[in-house]
């Protein structure tokens, strides 16, 4: 556990995000190990279809993170706060309701997939392979969940070396599954779904005995899952905060997919390429916003208000640093990375998706901001400017999509985000401003 609310900033953000950016750099690795599999055993139409389903799988699964992340600033402003009571509530409730709406979004997804991937203009002959793969994974909603609400639990306390050794886990799990469905048993794209879904179930398991035989304070009873009103009306408001945040991003980025998919299979392969290596270069930003959610609401439960406003000025520092090293590796080693990723030497794909990467990156910096600012508004509490920035990028990529795709083509959609970034971290830095000018209740400690 890690008390973020005493001691030095800097030290806490280091060593809070460390583990976190391990972590993502695991997952990142696994789904370019991912990408790299299904190309090289299975070929590019497989490779297509799967890239296909990227748009659809951030939706549904940016909204169960947002929402187990949602859940977990409740439980970070009770271990601020020091109320174990709260806590052991907190940790109960987030479990069953997390179970609760992930079982209704299993059925509710399943029951729409095929249509939307119709909808969003996947190619005939890759659809069925499309529908397959993320079928088998949608299917195993719930565990993923249960998986996130752990992880989430045990960063809400300042644990962030238990999640990135279960993550570990699962990816070696992951990519060894991969290849043997695929290479050894032929199981094509179903193979690998069907991996994924296995190793997060293991690796779930595994983190659930771990954290409530290690943490007491995390060991609820029975009466912790007696339904309160108020508790759970909080933890929805902010979870649902979170997951409808994430969800308009990524609504937005599948009204683009539509578009992408209409270009052809070189098209859907090069940004899905350019995407897998655009997480890679933007996950500082995702590293940041986690800390200084749960660095804030920690804060906020202690009261501690001077601590949040340099936590968050630091945190916008180091994401401009690393917005800029970002810039100088997309502009010299994209074509290289893209060539190692697609196993191939079209010219078309690699040209295509390092001009996604060159001109994107210019404009990390704002993103940086965005990221950052979003989760330390949601971590002291406020629901509204985040969901307001996420609407206006929803809007902004539709129009994006209705009036530069067509005249642009994919360079509309190059442009898309650039242009949505500006507009959408207005409101947050209007809010951020005046967070800043919060009266601290008590001298921050130096850092």
């Amino acid at each position: 556990m890690r008390d973020l609310t005493k001691g030095s900033i800097n030290k806490h953000i280091f060593a809070f995000a460390l583990p976190v950016l391990i972590g993502n750099l695991l997952q990142l690795t696994y789904n370019l190990v991912d990408t790299k599999i299904v190309s090289m055993v299975l070929g590019s139409g497989p490779l297509a279809a799967v890239g296909s389903t990227n748009s659809v799988y951030s939706l549904i699964i940016g909204f169960l993170q947002g929402l187990t992340n949602g859940f977990a600033i409740i439980v970070a402003q009770s271990y601020g706060a020091g109320d174990r009571k709260q806590l052991k509530k907190a940790v109960a409730h987030s479990l069953s309701l997390g179970i609760g709406t992930s079982l209704f979004l299993t059925f509710m997804v399943l029951v729409f997939l095929r249509p939307l991937l119709i909808a969003l203009n996947t190619p005939t002959a890759i659809l069925d392979e499309a529908y397959s793969y993320i079928f088998i994974v949608f299917a195993g909603m719930t565990v993923l969940m249960l998986y996130n609400v752990c992880c989430a639990i045990l960063r809400a306390i300042g644990d962030t070396i238990t999640p990135l050794v279960f993550l570990g886990i699962s990816v070696m799990l992951n990519v060894v599954g991969d290849y043997v469905s695929m290479a050894v048993f032929g199981m094509g794209v179903k193979g690998a779904a069907y991996a994924t879904v296995v190793a997060q179930l293991l690796a779930m398991i595994a983190c659930f005995i771990y954290m409530f035989k290690k943490y007491e304070i995390l060991r609820f009873s029975r009466s912790d899952l007696s339904l309160d009103l108020a508790l759970s009306g909080k933890m929805m408001s902010t979870g649902l905060s979170m997951g409808f945040m994430s969800s308009l991003v990524a609504i937005g980025t599948v009204i683009l997919q539509g578009a992408i998919n209409s270009f052809g299979e070189e098209t859907i392969i090069a940004h899905s390429t350019a995407r897998r290596l655009t997480e890679m270069f933007m996950m500082m930003f995702a590293v940041l916003g986690t800390t200084m959610a749960t660095f804030c609401g920690q804060n906020l439960g202690a009261k501690k208000y001077g601590r949040i406003k340099k936590g968050i000025k630091l945190s916008i520092l180091y994401g401009w640093i690393w917005s800029f090293t970002m810039v100088l590796i997309a502009y010299t080693l994209a074509p290289f990375m893209i060539k190692i990723l697609i196993s191939s030497d079209n010219k078309t794909i690699i040209d295509t998706a390092s001009l996604y990467l060159r001109i994107d990156s210019t404009l990390y910096w704002v993103t940086a901001v965005i990221t950052i600012t979003r989760n330390s508004l949601q971590g002291i509490g406020d629901k509204i400017t985040p969901l307001v920035s996420s609407s206006l990028e929803l809007v902004g990529k539709l129009l994006v999509v209705i009036f530069l795709v067509p005249p642009l083509g994919y360079m509309g959609v190059i442009l898309a985000e650039p242009i949505v970034w500006v507009v959408m971290v207005i409101p947050l830095i209007i809010k951020l401003l005046k967070v800043f000018k919060m009266e601290e209740s008590e001298e921050a400690d130096l850092l």
